[in-house]
């Protein structure tokens, strides 16, 4: 039986924020990949478009997450379905670290405004 204890979970930083990657091709997974987001006070990770689909669960704290423009602020507890093909950005606007837990499939790729294209580990 696959379980990934907390201690095995691989950590990835970038744009400010850290992603504790729990559910991997690497931990044995074979469609999906999950990860907690630690998203520290003041955060604002750039926009950037995702070609697969997100679900966004918000454990601890309050952010802003922006889909294709329109902005809503968001509280724990709340889930944010992102569609691939969605330009998401998300911000900390608060004095402490939001908490959340993202589940998408295998294969995600993100776009910056740039052109710049990111594969994160996390989720590949």
């Amino acid at each position: 039986m696959p379980v990934v204890r907390p201690s095995e979970a691989v950590t990835h930083e970038i744009h400010g924020a850290r992603f504790v990657s729990y559910a991997t091709p690497r931990t044995g997974s074979k469609e999906l990949c999950a990860w907690r987001g630690e998203i520290p006070a003041g955060t604002k990770a750039p926009a950037h478009t995702v070609n697969r689909e997100e679900i966004f669960h918000l454990l601890v704290g309050e952010l802003v997450v922006t889909l294709d423009g329109r902005a809503e602020r968001i509280s724990a507890g709340d889930t944010v379905i992102v569609n691939a093909g969605t330009t998401l950005a998300v911000e900390n606007p608060t004095a402490h670290t939001a908490l959340s837990w993202v589940t998408t499939s295998i294969g995600l790729e993100a776009e910056l405004a740039d052109g710049t294209r990111i594969t994160p580990p996390w989720a590949n």
